[in-house]
C-alpha cells in the first residue's frame, strides 16, 4: 500500500488527517536522563518506509503493537510477562516516552522499543502478517461529531491494522467512553476479516493492566469496554 494511491484514510491532497494532538509536555530531570541516554538503544522515529522488525529486536519472535503506550506502564508490565513476545510501543508524548524507557531500562526489558511517530505511518511500514497483536487502549474519543473523521477506529485504518495482523493475530481495543465503544464495536464487526472474540464486549483480560487512567474513569462512573478481534 502506498500512502497516496491506495490509502481511503488520505485525502486528495495528500494531507492526512490526524488521529492525535502532537503532545511535548515538561519533562522531569530523571525522563530527560532517560530519553538522552536510552533513546539511541530503543528508539525509533516513526520513518518514512519499511521497517525490519528481526533488525528493530534483534531477534524473530511475535510483535505486539501498542498504539498510544501514554506513559508506558501498562506496556512495560505487559512485556515484563510476557518475554515470548516483543512490544513495539508508539507514542507522540515525549514525557510518555521517556518514562517508559525508564522503566525498560530498571526493568532491564529487551523485548521493548518505543517509537515516537504517528502510529498509522509506522504501520504502513510494516509486512502484512507481520503483528501477531494490535493493543489501542483509550484511545482519544474525538467526542466532537465534525471531528470523528479523526478517530483512530474507523473503516480504513481498520482495514490497514487487520492487514499486519498474522492470521489468528489479535486487534484488542479499549474504551471508557460509551458512544465510541458502541462506534467501535460497529466498525469491527463490519470488516469481513474480523471475528469477535466474545461476540460483544469482552471482560478485561488479566493481561492488561488497570492504570490510573481507567480507574478514574471507574471512580467517574464510566464503565470500560474491552473489544477482542481475531484475524481470520
Amino acid at each position: 500500500m502506498t500512502t497516496t494511491d491506495h490509502d481511503p484514510a488520505i485525502p486528495p491532497d495528500n494531507r492526512p488527517i490526524r488521529t492525535f494532538h502532537p503532545r511535548r509536555g515538561r519533562m522531569s530531570g530523571r525522563q530527560t536522563d532517560a530519553l538522552d541516554r536510552l533513546w539511541p538503544r530503543y528508539g525509533l522515529d516513526v520513518p518514512d518506509g519499511p521497517v525490519d522488525l528481526v533488525d528493530l529486536f534483534g531477534r524473530r519472535a511475535p510483535v505486539v503493537l501498542e498504539i498510544g503506550s501514554g506513559m508506558g506502564d501498562s506496556t512495560a508490565t505487559m512485556a515484563a510477562a510476557d518475554p515470548d513476545r516483543d512490544y513495539l510501543a508508539v507514542e507522540v508524548h515525549t514525557p510518555g516516552i521517556a518514562n517508559l524507557l525508564d522503566l525498560v531500562d530498571r526493568a532491564g526489558l529487551g523485548n521493548v522499543r518505543v517509537a515516537l511517530g504517528d502510529a498509522l505511518d509506522l504501520v504502513r511500514g510494516l509486512p502484512e502478517g507481520a503483528l501477531d497483536a494490535v493493543h489501542i487502549f483509550f484511545p482519544d474519543p474525538w467526542p466532537k461529531a465534525r471531528h470523528h473523521k479523526r478517530r483512530i477506529i474507523q473503516p480504513a485504518h481498520v482495514a490497514l491494522l487487520r492487514s499486519r495482523l498474522t492470521p489468528g493475530g489479535t486487534l484488542h481495543c479499549a474504551t471508557d467512553w460509551a458512544e465510541y465503544a458502541d462506534a467501535m464495536r460497529q466498525t469491527l464487526d463490519a470488516d469481513p476479516e474480523l471475528v469477535d472474540a466474545y461476540g460483544g464486549f469482552g471482560p478485561r483480560p488479566a493481561h492488561r493492566p488497570v492504570t490510573k487512567f481507567e480507574r478514574r474513569a471507574i471512580t467517574a462512573g464510566r464503565p470500560v469496554a474491552d473489544l477482542i478481534y481475531r484475524r481470520r
